[in-house]
């Protein structure tokens, strides 16, 4: 009999008075005695990293690689965790002398390198709350989270600095003060000045209080004592619940929202990671070296990173640019790899690729050892039992693409594709988890177990801070109670967030007797995993993780006069929208006859320049209307008879039933993905 990973704590419950029915509450096996509680003597993030620094000040901790003066990019340097620490000592010391005290708010503006890290660590010395401020959201983004969220200060990437210094005017009231991650020129220091804000280079900021500076011999006979605090100078004093980060994620009304991610929810998280990970494989080490890609402004990559400090471990950031990802993986040669299904994805293509230009006997030798090894993954090996001799004559070759030393691989922000992990589990060398979470549990609240093979697919179990349950979502036909319970997944912990920022609101719609409601529809599996099946709202993910908030921009499409009725959708395996349009008919034969088309209505919308003819209008409307890239249409099928409720593809009130409409255009769905990627 197949082992069971979950541990019901308390029974469902039926419908009562219109509410839906509710699912037993399963915790994993890992917490089958009770949730993972955080021990008394942690009270921020900060005692983590300088609990590490007091063990380990001399281990490197933030790797980047330096650019030559002929662009030639060298060898990983690295800052050791004494230098970071004493760096955003100065730092914090820099803010206090400004006026910031615990609990104010300051901003963090760029990709993932060294001065990230440092702006993250000075904030949680002084107990100030940070906030990354990124555009990916739309145009007016960083604007509205400065003011949202009272920003006063803000570290920003030196590309950055003309983008806040732009949106300076309207947040002026709030920002005072720029800190560039490098230099800043006199022309931005006397742009920002006209605006009432100061604006500093990363050196001068650090030489700003310069007499409260940590001086590196007392430092290290503080390092001697071990009592708590006693490297912590005069820092303010912290709590567990004081706020950590506001994070802001897309919402549905157009405007970001803020989420409040607490000290004790934060570390909590991290703890899990470690718990998780010391029962089922090995937990991270002072000689682990994690690669840095995923946005910092996540909080996917800020946990992990977190975990990374806390553990020891070393940190190596990419150079940014996408061309030179695979080249800066094989420098650094990481340990511990997380990812995104886009990532993984163009991995996989690069071994098959080489597989297959390897000639006739190379090719068949992999595909055979592939297969031996997966029937044995299969029957329940672990993944270093179950082919250990191919994996040193074939599957050292196909490791290498991640630099060859990754013993844990992580994947999250948006579906694997099962054959892509599949893929990973039997060439990378690796154990490989597929998780699932959102900002508002802080990171992850399921994850599969990286040598069980039979999850995958699968997001896997409850973390061991977090309670799940279903709830029965009718309108959908999905039941909780039954059989195969399905229904939208439910969260109770003490990594959940403490709600919306400003949106009590917000808040009060999603946090519902003490559990939060996910909006994805979740079905358990007969052992104890969880698979994400729909989503409850019309908003769902890309394959690179970003969201879709598909009924905006339904509406912003239907402003084109060529068009009456529109249906987008995404895969949440694919990177890109498709769509399903009904034109407006006589726009459409008045276009056919200018061209010298003579066919009828219905095979208009069959003719390929027609459909590209109403793409093109359709993705021109987009771009006025500020449509990011990824929210633009890569292909459309024109449906020549208006969506009805005949069809059950509309509701009586005209809205669109999206899992209906799905069902009966799959086959001109799957055949636009097809057309798209030729």
């Amino acid at each position: 009999m197949a082992e069971i990973y979950t541990v019901k704590v308390e029974e469902g419950r039926v419908e009562i008075d219109g509410k839906p029915s509710l699912g037993p509450v399963y915790r994993c096996i890992y917490a089958k005695h009770g949730l993972l509680e955080l021990p008394l003597h942690l009270d921020s993030p900060w005692d983590f990293f300088r609990d590490t620094v007091k063990r380990n000040p001399s281990n490197p901790m933030l790797g980047r690689r330096q650019k030559t003066d002929s662009k030639v990019v060298g060898p990983y340097v690295w800052l050791t965790y004494q230098e970071v620490y004493d760096a955003a000592i100065q730092m914090g010391s820099a803010m206090r002398s400004l006026g910031l005290n615990p609990g104010d708010c300051c901003g963090i503006y760029g990709s993932n390198c060294p001065e990230w890290i440092i702006a993250m660590e000075a904030c949680n010395s002084c107990a100030i709350t940070y906030v990354p401020l990124y555009d990916t959201l739309g145009p007016s983004a960083v604007e509205f989270i400065i003011n949202h969220a009272e920003v006063s200060i803000a570290f920003v990437q030196e590309k950055k600095i003309s983008s806040i210094l732009s949106c300076l005017d309207q947040c002026s009231s709030n920002l005072k003060t720029i800190v560039s991650f490098g230099n800043v020129s006199t022309t931005q220091k006397k742009e920002a000045k006209e605006h009432g804000a100061s604006c500093f280079s990363w050196e001068e900021f650090l030489e700003l209080n310069n007499n409260m500076k940590v001086n590196f011999d007392v430092t290290v006979e503080l390092l001697l004592n071990d009592k708590k605090g006693s490297m912590d100078l005069d820092l303010p004093s912290k709590k567990k619940s004081d706020i950590c980060t506001i994070m802001y994620t897309s919402g549905t009304t157009g405007e970001p929202k803020g989420v409040i991610i607490k000290n004790e929810a934060f570390m909590a998280e991290v703890l899990s990671i470690d718990h998780i990970l010391m029962l089922t494989d090995r937990v991270a080490g002072e000689d682990d070296v994690y690669f840095s890609f995923l946005p910092l402004a996540h909080v996917y990559d800020q946990i992990m990173e977190t975990y990374c400090i806390h553990k020891g471990s070393s940190i190596g950031f990419w150079q940014g640019d996408v061309r030179f990802l695979i080249e800066d993986i094989q420098t650094l040669k990481p340990t511990i790899f997380c990812g995104v299904p886009r990532v993984f994805d163009r991995i996989c293509s690069g071994i098959n690729s080489k597989v297959s230009s390897g000639g006739a006997l190379q090719s068949t030798l992999f595909h055979y050892a592939y297969n031996y090894k997966l029937r044995y993954l299969e029957k329940g090996l672990p993944q270093h039992k179950a082919a250990p001799l191919f994996d040193r004559l074939v599957f050292d070759k196909t490791k290498q693409a991640l630099g060859g030393r990754v013993r844990i691989l992580l994947s999250g922000a948006a579906p694997l594709p099962r054959h892509v992990e599949e893929f990973l589990r039997i060439t990378s060398g690796s154990t490989l988890s597929q998780g699932y979470g959102l900002t508002e549990s802080c990171a992850g609240c399921f994850t599969a177990i990286g040598d069980v093979f039979s999850m995958m697919g699968t997001v896997g179990i409850p973390m061991t801070t977090i309670e799940a349950r279903l709830e029965s979502v009718p309108e959908m036909g999905y039941d909780a109670l039954s059989s195969e319970a399905r229904g939208e997944i439910c969260l109770r912990g003490i990594t959940l967030f403490s709600g919306y920022h400003k949106r009590q609101d917000l808040t009060e719609e999603v946090m519902v007797d003490g559990w939060f409601h996910t909006g994805d529809i979740g079905e358990w599996q007969p052992n104890g995993a969880m698979k994400i099946i729909d989503r409850k709202k019309n908003i769902f993910k890309l394959s690179q993780g970003e969201y879709i908030a598909v009924e905006s921009i339904e509406n912003k499409y239907l402003q084109c006069p060529l068009i009456t009725s529109i249906w987008v959708y995404g895969n949440s395996f694919e990177s890109f929208l498709v769509a399903v349009v009904v034109p407006e008919r006589k726009a459409l034969e008045d276009w056919a006859l200018e061209h010298n088309l003579t066919d009828d209505y219905e095979h208009l919308c069959d003719n390929l320049k027609a459909r590209k003819y109403i793409m093109d209008e359709l993705n021109s409307i987009g771009l006025k209307h500020q449509l990011r890239g990824f929210e633009l249409l890569k292909a459309v099928h024109l449906e020549p008879i208006p969506f009805d409720i005949e069809r059950d593809l509309i509701t009586p009130t005209f809205k669109l039933k999206r899992p209906q409409m799905l069902k009966y255009y799959k086959d001109h769905i799957d055949q636009l993905y097809k057309e798209a990627k030729v």
